[in-house]
C-alpha cells in the first residue's frame, strides 16, 4: 500500500506529460485514499477532466499509463461520466494536482 503523499508527488512529477499525451484539463484523487480509509486491498481512485474528449482507447491507454507509473490498482473516472448519485460527493472529496 503506498502513501498519498508518495502518490501525489508522482502524479504531480508526471502532470506535464499527462496533459500533454492525454489532453488532460484537470487530475485530482478521490475515494479511500483521501478519506485514508484505504487497505491493502483498495484501489486509487482517479478523477480525469480532458479538454476535450477521447476515445475509449486512449482513455485506457491513461490507465495502463497510471497503472504502470504508480504500481497500483487504479480506477479511473472520467468527469463528465461520473453518475448522478455519486456526483456529489466525488466532487466534494476530490483533491485536484
Amino acid at each position: 500500500m503506498k502513501k498519498l503523499e508518495k502518490i501525489e508527488n508522482i502524479i504531480k512529477e508526471h502532470k506535464t506529460e499527462l496533459k500533454k499525451d492525454f489532453n488532460i484539463k484537470r487530475i485530482g484523487i478521490f475515494g479511500s485514499y483521501i478519506r485514508g480509509e484505504q487497505s491493502n486491498k483498495s484501489d486509487l481512485d482517479v478523477l480525469v477532466e480532458f479538454k476535450e474528449p477521447i476515445s475509449l482507447l486512449k482513455q485506457a491507454a491513461l490507465w495502463n499509463y497510471l497503472s504502470e507509473l504508480l504500481r497500483i490498482k487504479i480506477d479511473l473516472v472520467c468527469k463528465r461520466k461520473i453518475r448522478p448519485e455519486l456526483k456529489h460527493n466525488i466532487l466534494r472529496e476530490v483533491v485536484y494536482l
